[in-house]
């Protein structure tokens, strides 16, 4: 078989009505449900079939939900295609997404992953009610001319901005101060780029996030991280973790730094990834791989 690599989605790929039907014909996927409600004290599950959207998309509810729901969506794999987790070498998840590659690979168990990625969210929402900000998508612009943008506007004293998300050629996420993403955004359309506005709740990926990161790593030395089964690509270094301590160090700053999701599929490509599986709600890194590597296949397995 095709040597494997697993994709795990990260926020914004959440949708009302999601791991419904799969936790209705997969008891192994309920289980992770049940679970998780005893951990989290609220039923999950429920939020997620039922919504209300605005609970779901909030910071605090979308990131357990996804971590979650893409563990159950693994359970669906393992039932269908078992071969597929015994081929697969790599691994890795776009922003909170990540925390589910490294459950998948034993960094951490199933509680402690949960447990990290409620602390994260709680973390990242405090941070964003604190100061406000926003993410924008810069579609078709190139990425030098998008830097030059955010320094020019860093430079006029209207607030931070960043190029957050390095996704795949011509999509570049850019995440700050309200007020200086929209005057990139205004900038980027003038010059011919189509812009679409992210449904999250503050600046991710920039210093705006940096109240979030002592919470985070303090979160993170209360675990052991064990030896990683299957190599996991770190979004802040586009590389597989060297071991454990690498995750302690490194996972932390991930809410204040760039995800490098392209050159990461890269590495997994140079690695020898053959084909991919996306593991979880939406599509979003299908269509990515698609404009990163087009020849290469992804296979979704839906939550």
């Amino acid at each position: 078989m095709a040597k494997v690599g697993f994709l795990f989605p990260g926020q914004g790929a959440q949708y009302v009505g999601m791991a419904g039907e799969l936790c209705k014909q997969l008891p192994a996927a309920r289980r992770w449900f049940d679970h998780a409600a005893d951990v989290l004290g609220y039923d999950l599950l429920q939020v997620c079939v039922e919504g209300p959207k605005e609970r779901l998309d909030s910071t605090v509810i979308s990131q357990p939900a996804l971590y979650v729901a893409s563990l159950a969506a693994l359970e669906k794999l393992k039932q269908d295609d078992p071969a597929a987790l015994e081929s697969c070498i790599a691994a890795a998840g776009l922003s909170l997404g990540e925390y589910t590659a490294l459950t998948f690979a034993g960094a951490f168990g199933f509680e402690e992953g949960l447990r990290l990625v409620q602390q994260r969210g709680e973390a990242m929402q405090a941070a964003a009610d604190a100061r406000a900000g926003t993410m924008i998508s810069i579609l078709l612009l190139a990425q030098p001319q998008l830097q030059a943008l955010c320094e020019e506007v860093n430079a006029a004293g209207v607030g931070l901005v960043r190029i957050a998300n390095f996704l795949c050629p011509g999509n570049l996420v850019i995440s700050g101060d309200t007020a200086a993403c929209e005057e990139v955004e205004r900038r980027a359309t003038a010059a011919g780029a189509k812009t679409v506005r992210l449904a999250v709740a503050g600046a991710f990926h920039t210093p705006l996030m940096q109240s979030a990161v002592d919470q985070l790593r303090h979160a993170l030395e209360q675990i052991r991280v064990q030896p990683l089964r299957v190599p996991v690509y770190a979004n802040v270094t586009a590389k597989a973790y060297s071991g454990p301590e690498e995750v302690q160090q490194t996972l932390g700053r991930q809410v204040v730094e760039p995800v490098l999701w392209e050159p990461s599929i890269r590495a997994m490509l140079d690695a020898g990834v053959q084909r991919f599986y996306e593991i979880g709600p939406g599509r979003v890194l299908t269509g990515l791989l698609k404009r990163i590597h087009r020849s290469t296949e992804c296979s979704h397995v839906p939550a």
